[in-house]
């Protein structure tokens, strides 16, 4: 059985990254009809939805692309940022989907945004508790304290999702509403942010598994 879990925390994260570089590289070598950049994609989304305050910079890093709500930045990496695929396009205005929600105040970005720093300490923390936990039996109310901890990172990975979504499903309409993109192509994008979004997807499945593991042997310490 466990073996089994191995497994799928090991391989459910590998072949969601495989999915999304492979996806990438597919269609990042086909061009847009638009001939438009991420970056001009990207500029035209932000000015059509009244965000000419944003900026849209270039960024160092393969698939380093995102936005940025303390300086209104949506960031694209170098490959994205100058060239004209379908790939780069739907990147690019998933990345002003965030933007657009910033502006919004999309209730689940709010939320994760004010999470973030609290999920940030106590999922490095969790640990130390959870080790000790684990090594000496007698600790167990470490061990609870190390769950209830982690608890907190794996709900900020769940908030995760629906924001992540949300975005993808912005970045379609704009980007069909706008007409950067052609009906062959919509696929093609669909297919670019359906395998980005698993990567969101299969963290957060491995965070859970994880986080009941943890209760587990806990509750059968009792």
């Amino acid at each position: 059985m466990f073996l089994i879990y191995l497994g799928i925390i090991i391989l459910l994260p590998l072949y969601a990254q495989f999915k999304v570089k492979s996806a990438y590289k597919k269609y990042s070598q086909v061009r847009s009809t638009s001939g438009m950049t991420g970056a001009q994609v990207a500029r035209l989304i932000l000015d059509k939805n009244g965000l000419q305050d944003v900026k849209v910079v270039e960024n160092s890093g393969f698939l380093s692309d995102h936005y940025n709500p303390l300086t209104k930045t949506v960031a694209l990496s170098s490959h994205n940022y100058h060239e004209a695929s379908v790939a780069g396009t739907a990147i690019a205005a998933h990345e002003v989907g965030h933007a657009i929600q910033d502006a919004e105040a999309y209730s689940f970005l709010r939320f994760r945004h004010r999470l973030a720093p609290v999920a940030n300490i106590t999922s490095n923390a969790s640990w130390v508790f959870i080790m000790i936990g684990i090594i000496f039996s007698s600790m167990n109310s470490l061990l609870g304290i190390g769950i209830v901890l982690m608890a907190v990172g794996v709900l900020f990975q769940i908030v995760t999702l629906p924001v992540e979504f949300n975005a993808s499903s912005r970045a379609m309409n704009q980007i069909v509403d706008l007409g950067i993109i052609r009906n062959e192509e919509e696929p093609h994008a669909k297919k670019v942010l359906s395998a980005a979004a698993m990567t969101y997807v299969a963290a957060t499945a491995v965070a859970v598994l994880e986080l009941l593991r943890l209760i587990l042997i806990f509750t059968n310490r009792d």
